[in-house]
This record gives C-alpha cells, structure tokens and sequence, in this order.
C-alpha cells in the first residue's frame, strides 16, 4: 500500500473540505465517489487521484482555494499521489523509483541512448546499402535485418506490456479493487473511449484558465486514436508479411501505411497541442515537479510519431537507412519508458473507472477481497 506521506495527509485534509462543501459533486467522477467515503485510507485516495484527469475545473470553481487560508488545490495534491503511485506499482520498483526522480533526463537518455547505439550498428553496414536508395519489397530489411528488428521491437514492446500488467495487478489488489468480475466493462469503456470526464459535462472544461474549453479532450483524443492507429499498422504490416507474402515497404495507398500515416499524423496534432496546452496554461494548479518528465514523454511521442512520417516520405531516397534507425531507435526509447512515465495512467485510470463504474452499479464501494 502507498505509504502515508505530507502529500497524503495533505489529500485527506483536502477530502474533508469537500465532503463538507460539494460543491464540485456533478464535475466528475472524483466527487461522487468521494460522497461515497467519510473515511479516506491511502487505498481510497489512490483511487480518486487515478479517476482525476487533471481538467482543473475544481481549482477554478473553488472558494477555498489559494490564496484563501485553506489552500484547495486537488488537481496538484492529485498529480503528486499519481506520480507516486506509478513509481510504487512499477516493476521493477526500482525502475518506478528512478523514472519519478528525473523523468526528463531519463526519458531522453533512454531515446538518445538506444538511437546511438542503433546508429552506431547501422554503420557497420556496408555504405553502398546504408546511403544508397532501396527499392522494391524487403528494402528496410537489406538496411537492419528482419530477425533484429523483430527481436528489439517485440523484445521491448513485449516488456512493456509485461510491465504494466504487473503494475496493474499490483494496483488493483492493493487500492482495494476486489475481485476481478467482469461489472459494467461497456460504461468504462465509453468513459476511456470518449473521455466524458474531460467533456466538463458538455461545456468543456478548464483547459487554460477559468474560461471552457475542450483542447484538451481533442488532443488527447487524438494522441490516443493516432497511437491505436500505429498499432494498428504494425499489426496489419505483420499480417501482410506473414500470411499473404507481401513485405516492406507496402504501396502508399495500402492499408499498414494509410494506418500508419493518419495515425502518425494524429499523434503529432495531438501530442504537439498538449504541449502547447502545457505552455500556456495557468501554472498554479500544474504539480510543476512532474512538468519535465510529461514534456519529456510528449515529446518522444512526436519524435515517433514525426519520423515515422519522415520515413515515409523518403523511403526511396538514400537517406532511408537511417531514418529508419532513428525511428525505429526512437520506437525502442518509447516502449522502454512506456511503463515508467505518465503513459501508464491510462492502466490505472482505466482501472479506477472500472472500479467507480461497479462502484455506481453496486450502490456503494467494492470490498476489498
């Protein structure tokens, strides 16, 4: 279980303020579920930090936040419990411990590092095939070898996905989910799908300052489906290759490159509003401890999703080979730092909506098994 810390103590006292007002109760999912606890443990308010999404609509409508002497201020004391959750469920924790310390240089370290050393292979290979154009099916693979291709992507991919699935069980059993039926997966599953609780219950929400808006909903909307889409492309490419004997690079009209160049685009619109958003917004309800390491992660998410189109457009070119090294390097970079940056909110959130959802359902709290 987290451990209680000044930022829980600080959660707690903040709880009992709203309980008492609630006069935030219909923004979002965090206040009817406080409604439903008059007591807070640290499992309780790991969950309502989880079910945040940082729309800061409760900092703006608040009278009792700074500079009144009570000092409201969830969308900061919530991002602090987030940070520290992921760091506790990470695995390793090591990993979680050093990726919440310094975010942003790691992050950058990881994609720096990894495109080095690809760089560095990709210039023991013969210049007549590293510089020159390569044309015609296999061409990416005259450039990096299919067998070291597979084995890096699959490798880190396959250890993300391991990661964060350990980190979720780790956060269901301790927060108090209980046991994993099935509850009302269609009504979570819109939540995560359409972000209702960034919707601000139609008028949007406090993106900038106390005016609406809903920027934030559109771009991680798009961040969210351009990413589905890139997944998307891998796995047709995959199928393209393996059963019906067709290999990269793919027609410009084929179906694994229209995936991949609207989904890169929509990672890109996406990934670059959010930072703007960041720049711009009021900086008071902003946990600015954490800012550097989610500028760090967007950014690797643009410089994927920004090569990746790069290659695109001169894979027929002698600078294919190495484009192709950053971007499949940059790719190595992000699915490393996948489990241990502010990505993994989406496991967690997801979670925490599930768990709100039975929560709905049931007429109270889950029980804890």
């Amino acid at each position: 279980m987290l451990q209680e810390n000044e930022t829980t103590a600080e959660a707690r006292r903040h709880m009992a303020v709203c309980n008492s007002c609630r006069y935030c109760e219909s923004y979002c999912a965090v206040f009817p579920a406080m409604t439903m606890r008059r007591e807070f443990s640290t499992g309780d308010l790991t969950h309502l930090a989880n079910l945040c999404h940082g729309c800061k609509g409760c900092y703006h409508a608040c009278q009792y936040a700074p500079p009144h002497e009570f000092g409201i201020n969830l969308p900061v004391t919530f991002a602090e419990i987030r940070a520290q959750s992921y760091a506790h469920y990470a695995w390793p924790r090591a990993m979680g411990t050093l990726f919440e310390r310094n975010g942003t240089v790691v992050t950058l370290a990881a994609a720096l590092g990894v495109t080095l050393v690809l760089l560095l292979t990709m210039a023991l290979v013969d210049p007549s095939i590293l510089y020159t154009a390569q044309r015609g099916e296999g061409a990416f693979f005259r450039v990096i070898p299919m067998w070291l291709m597979v084995t890096l992507a699959g490798g880190t991919f396959g250890y993300a996905i391991i990661a964060m699935l350990i980190g979720g069980i780790r956060y269901w059993r301790e927060v108090g989910g209980g046991a994993p039926a099935p509850g009302p997966i269609l009504d979570t599953a819109v939540d995560i799908i359409t972000l209702r609780n960034l919707g601000g219950g139609g008028h949007g929400c406090n993106d900038v300052d106390d005016g609406f808006s809903s920027q934030k909903r559109w771009m991680h909307q798009a961040m969210f489906f351009g990413f589905m889409m890139c997944f998307a492309a891998t796995t047709s490419g995959a199928f393209y290759h393996h059963f019906l004997g067709l290999r990269s690079p793919h027609p410009f009209w084929s179906l694994p490159v229209q995936l991949g160049t609207w989904g890169g685009v929509l990672l890109c619109l996406g990934t670059a509003g959010l930072i703007r958003l960041k720049i711009i917004t009021d900086p008071v309800p902003v946990a600015k401890r954490l800012v550097g390491g989610e500028y760090a992660m967007l950014s690797l998410l643009f410089l994927v999703s920004a090569t990746g189109l790069l290659l695109l457009v001169v894979r027929h070119t002698g600078a294919m080979g190495v484009m192709l090294a950053l971007h499949l390097g940059l790719v190595l970079a992000l699915f490393v730092a996948l489990p241990y940056s502010k990505m993994v909110h989406g496991v967690y959130r997801g979670l925490a909506l599930w768990r709100h959802a039975r929560e709905k359902r049931g007429g109270g709290m889950v029980a804890a098994e």
